[in-house]
């Protein structure tokens, strides 16, 4: 059963070395891993270990695991250090049961974190709550690796109660603990990466939100491990690649959030590709992608050692990378860009229990003043800044004002009945029309934006009506990419979601839109423990004071 030999340039991480060898795999593992003569071995392909995605958010693929595994592969990844706080946020214990349960039905190599912020912050309405008990029951569990990253990081340095007792149970059962801190810098990084311990000891091993080399080497400095960011809305990886030259183990690759339509065009593979290519010298680049994950998070994923689980990719070569063949415990589970692994019936769950809404439901008073505080979005980074315009004005009312690109912007709570939160954004460009999401980090209520109170309606509406998804109303048109998995996942073949998402994408960018994703764009504008304003179902937020502020100044 499994029993095979493949020949091959064998990439050997762990020796750095690089020699012809035959490797026997029986039942699943490396047998023996025999070197051959150089002679007539130039043409063989190379046999390295599988790529990891170092910290990802499955859900934001819109694909429930064993889907998100089925498009993965392709690309020769073989393992993901995945945290479920998206599903945690919405349903609790049971979200994170059921990625646990639909993941053990495919052969890929997933380490789920335990969800450290649940909610994210007390100043959104989440669907449920994760208590620091609740925290260490899933830490007991063998199925949970870690500690997933620690969003609230004004606590950690103020020296909260529950958020350190999450650390403390991370330690206590030896699992590492995920970090999550941008724009923190000098001894406020060194601090949060203590975590309440003395001086000397780490906590917080790793970060993937910095977006300045400055910031990371301060990190790096610490002790920490740097995550180079490369997803489908923060894009990192010009800003921190070249730290792969100093720091080859301190560093890792991930994702953090990939649309379906990213995932099917690449993944770490691309990463890697584009690292070699900057002239970064090979095995600094393949022990960010392949072996520095599985050896901080103790990952079970072989690296092509004797006794070794036997994942592994076979590439045409160690500059395109060209992925021919994915194994996963000794199973082909990709080849020459096809998938081999069989889809799983999925039975969608949610918590979905808000009303359909009305125009009026979006209406905002004109102050005396004559300016607004407005969200500034920035493409390809998770961050925003903060402006003060003056705004449009019609009736006694503020108004959307697409000639200036001022558009309104919505958070209606999805879990209850309560009045949508209204504010002011400026770089989504659309010209007509509205985009609405389910998928709104962290909370995951319903998030729109729009060119009148009218179209953001129609759009929430829609969402409503599906109890979760995507969607662009433009008028009569109305398209949506239904989201029945707790508003966040499709029970579809992965292949058609990224298809129907792209078809979405490209009419959002038709009626304006410049972004790269703005979808994924959209999903991030809720985001509060990102700075520097955001809003939340109870109101515009300042990330920097970590308070709400006024969208209209009395």
């Amino acid at each position: 059963m499994n029993t095979f030999t493949l020949t091959g340039q064998l990439v050997d991480l762990v020796q750095e070395k690089i020699y012809p060898a035959e490797v026997a795999v029986e039942q699943g593992r490396i047998r023996a891993v025999t070197p051959l003569p150089s002679k007539d071995t130039a043409d063989l392909p190379y046999l390295m270990p599988g790529f990891v995605d170092a910290h990802v958010h499955i859900e934001s693929s819109m694909l429930v695991p064993s889907e998100f595994a089925r498009l993965a592969v392709v690309h020769g990844t073989v393992a993901t250090v995945s945290d479920p706080h998206e599903i945690a946020n919405v349903m609790g214990m049971d979200g994170v049961d059921f990625m646990l349960q639909n993941a053990a039905k495919t052969p890929f190599r997933f380490c789920f974190g335990a969800p450290s912020c649940v909610p994210a912050t007390p100043f959104e309405t989440a669907g449920a709550e994760l208590t620091p008990a609740a925290v260490e029951q899933l830490l007991q569990r063998s199925e949970i690796g870690y500690l997933s990253e620690m969003m609230n990081f004004p606590g950690v340095l103020a020296g909260d109660e529950a958020v350190l007792a999450k650390i403390a149970a991370a330690r206590k059962h030896g699992k590492p603990v995920d970090g999550h801190a941008p724009g923190l810098r000098g001894t406020a990084a060194e601090q949060y990466a203590r975590g309440g311990l003395p001086d000397g000891q780490l906590a917080i091993t790793t970060d993937h939100e910095c977006f300045t080399r400055e910031e990371a080497l301060d990190k790096l400095r610490c002790g920490m491990k740097i995550l180079i960011r490369e997803g489908s809305a923060a894009r990192n990886f010009e800003a921190l690649a070249d730290l792969l030259y100093d720091y080859p183990n301190q560093m890792m690759f991930c994702s953090d959030d990939k649309h379906p339509d990213s995932l099917v065009a690449g993944h770490i593979n691309t990463l890697v590709k584009r690292a070699c290519a900057k002239g970064i010298p090979l095995m600094h680049v393949l022990k960010a992608a392949c072996l520095n994950p599985v050896l901080h998070y103790k990952l079970n994923s072989g690296l092509l050692q004797r006794g070794d689980a036997a994942d592994f990719i076979v590439v045409s070569d160690l500059r395109e990378f060209c992925v021919l063949q994915t194994y996963i415990a000794g199973i082909r589970v990709a080849e020459n860009g096809k998938t081999l692994i069989a889809p799983v019936p999925v039975t969608a769950v949610n918590n979905f229990h808000c009303a359909p809404v009305k125009p009026p439901d979006f209406v905002i008073t004109a102050p005396p003043g004559e300016n607004i505080t407005v969200i500034e979005a920035l493409d390809g980074q998770l961050i925003t800044n903060r402006l003060t315009l003056p705004g449009k004005r019609e009736g006694g009312l503020l108004v959307s004002d697409p000639d200036r690109d001022l558009l309104k912007i919505t958070v209606v709570n999805r879990y209850r009945e309560a009045p949508p939160s209204v504010a002011f954004i400026r770089n989504f460009g659309l010209k007509r029309g509205a985009l609405a999401s389910s998928v709104a980090h962290d909370s995951h209520n319903i998030i729109a934006v729009g060119v009148s109170d009218e179209d953001i309606c129609a759009a929430v509406n829609l969402i409503v009506r599906h109890r979760g998804g995507v969607c662009v109303t433009d008028g009569e048109r109305q398209e949506i990419l239904p989201l029945p998995v707790a508003g966040l996942m499709s029970t579809e073949d992965g292949y058609e979601v990224a298809e129907k998402y792209a078809a979405l994408d490209r009419l959002a960018k038709a009626l304006g839109s410049g972004l790269q994703a703005p979808f994924m764009t959209l999903s991030f504008m809720a985001l509060l423990v990102i700075p520097h304003l955001k809003l939340s179902d109870k109101g515009l937020f300042d990330g920097d004071r970590f308070a709400f502020t006024a969208v209209a100044p009395a």
